[in-house]
């Protein structure tokens, strides 16, 4: 029977199911692709062409969606816009999927496209797979492990690990690297008082590819304890060397951290991934694995998912944020849940000069820029639909005097038209006020230490006051308001010029010519208000980025297009390995 035959035994709903499966496939596909090409990045050292594929994969969802609903306004016509319609496709696409993969993804993408149809404000259960009800999220997959016979010694099977990676070749010296590795291991197990004899090895057997690194992840375990086990390699011109070993929480959730950028990992399970994952990492956020895999749009519909279902079983309320009231955003939280809401206002004060739109590029600037673990991943909202009764009085009145454009009422609900959703933290300047010294001290230097994280990333904050930095549950210091954000590129920095006279001195504007990209570091200290230790722990330690040369250079770094480098993990360890 030909093919026009079996077509035209379908219904008009089931060709739209399978034209919507097909792109979904399609974009997979595409992903996969763009995904596997990070091996070959790593192996030729292609660092600026991977920081390429980065992007393009960011950016295809959107782009593969679009393409799909042009595709049924041209099939479905006026009926794209039918209700009961959809509903059939939609069980006609639930069976299609059944025996997929990551089937949540394929649900994902289609309630992508009847967002965009019907501008679904909330949930529209006649027509979307109600996120809420997603079952288990975390696909019943095998997770791709491999478990190496540690019966003739650990190193014996470390060698093993780094021979059955694709790259193994590449290795200089692999039995000094595992006998490296081995000594971390010794280590670590020595200082916690645990028995040298490890029992099992088990590692994912993809390699995780971020950047300029690639990243071996597993679990080791023994009599009574079970630790994680990360090694992170270079490649350098001698070859592929380990660089650091991590097994410990601390290290290990920051590199899977809301503020890093996207893991390529070649994964035919995502969901059996993560389950592996949070067996290391207990209780991290579903939603934020499932991002840091590149899954963001699925990373979404996780975190909506986790709030709808809190929503449900909370008294809480909706209320102001800790610290100072922005003058772009109103920025409000439960205090159960560990997540801000921030909606733009309708007129910023002065100084504040940005437009609406200025501001939503700069975020949507960061979504595809490398975070290098110092900017907050703000995942994008739109329409969500939440009882007005779950807001304090202050806070509600506010988003309807302030946020028209993003807040309006419907009934007995509150609509948000537009906002992002973060991670909570701590505002910097609060946690300094409430920190002890020795932590405040921490804090401090993590904050130097932030300005050049970004700035290596070719950003300039704009906006460096303190309230604009959060601290992470690690201590952690991330910068999360973006509207000043810029590229150092972008910016000319001055040394401050010397006052002419005693006038100049007391003036209380700047005597001299300001340009709209002048930036003068030099004032940045006085400006940050920071006093006694505070002041002197700075300048102990970050005392070279008030200068304007020292910006000025890596200006010139930048605009040479060398590669400048932020781990994501220390380096203590690497003169001990190969």
């Amino acid at each position: 029977m030909d093919g026009s035959s079996e077509k035209s035994r379908l219904s008009p709903g089931d060709m739209v199911a399978g034209a919507i499966f097909a792109a979904f496939e399609d974009y997979n596909r595409e992903f996969s692709v763009i995904t596997r090409r990070a091996r070959r990045r790593f192996e030729e050292r292609e660092w600026k062409l991977g920081a390429r594929d980065a992007v393009e994969r960011i950016e295809l969802y959107d782009r593969r969606v679009e393409k799909c609903l042009a595709g049924l306004v041209g099939r479905m016509g006026r009926s794209i816009a039918d209700e009961p319609t959809w509903t059939a496709v939609r069980q006609a696409y639930a069976g299609l999927i059944v025996d997929c993969p990551d089937r949540e993804f394929y649900k994902t993408f289609f309630n992508s496209l009847t967002r965009q149809v019907f501008g679904t404000v909330g949930v529209n259960d006649a027509v979307e797979f109600v996120a809420v009800d997603l079952e288990p999220t975390l696909d019943a997959g095998v997770p791709p492990c491999r478990a190496f016979d540690t019966s003739s010694g650990l190193t014996t099977a470390l060698v093993d690990l780094l021979a059955s990676q694709p790259w193994g070749g590449l290795i200089r010296d692999p039995a000094a690297a595992a006998a490296g590795i081995m000594r971390e291991i010794d280590g670590l197990l020595a200082a916690r008082g645990l028995d040298a004899a490890v029992c099992e090895l088990e590692m994912l057997e993809p390699v995780f590819y971020r950047s300029t690194r690639a990243f071996l992840v597993g679990r080791m375990s023994g009599a009574g304890w079970s630790l994680p086990l990360v090694v992170a390699l270079k490649h350098e011109d001698a070859g592929v060397t380990v660089d650091a070993v991590m097994m410990s929480d601390y290290e290990v959730r920051p590199l899977f951290g809301f503020s890093r950028s996207y893991f390529h990992v070649d994964l035919a399970s995502v969901g059996a991934a993560v389950r592996f994952l949070r067996t290391i990492m207990p209780g991290k956020a579903t939603d934020e694995l499932y991002t840091v895999l590149g899954r963001a749009r699925q990373g979404k519909t996780e975190r909506y998912r986790t709030l709808i279902g809190h929503l449900q079983h909370s008294e809480d309320l909706f209320t102001h944020a800790e610290g100072e009231r922005g003058m772009v955003m109103i920025v409000f939280t439960l205090a159960s849940l560990d997540i801000v809401f921030k909606v733009i206002r309708d007129r910023f004060a002065y100084p504040k000069t940005a437009t609406r739109e200025e501001v939503m590029d700069k975020y949507r600037f960061v979504f595809r820029h490398d975070r290098v673990g110092r900017l907050v991943d703000a995942q994008e909202f739109r329409r969500l639909r939440f009882p007005l009764a779950r807001f304090t009085p202050a806070l509600r009145e506010e988003l309807l005097a302030a946020a028209t454009l993003g807040c309006r009422v419907d009934g007995d609900d509150l609509i948000i038209e537009h906002c992002y959703l973060e991670r909570r933290m701590k505002p910097l300047n609060v946690h300094l006020r409430e920190a002890d010294m020795a932590a405040a001290r921490r804090a401090i230097r993590d904050y130097g230490q932030a300005m050049r994280d970004l700035a290596l990333s070719n950003v300039f904050p704009g906006d460096l006051l303190l309230k604009n930095f959060g601290v992470s549950r690690h201590g952690r210091v991330i910068f999360y308001d973006y509207d000043e954000l810029c590229l150092v590129t972008e910016c000319n920095f001055r040394d401050l010029p010397a006052p002419r006279d005693e006038e100049d001195e007391v003036r209380a504007e700047p005597w001299f010519y300001v340009g709209p990209n002048d930036v003068f570091p030099a004032q940045w200290l006085d400006f940050l208000g920071l006093r006694n230790e505070l002041r002197e722990e700075f300048l102990q330690h970050h005392a070279e980025i008030l200068t304007a040369d020292y910006w000025r250079g890596l200006k010139r770094s930048h605009e040479a297009e060398q590669h400048l480098e932020v781990l994501p993990y220390t380096t203590r360890r690497a003169p001990a390995l190969a």
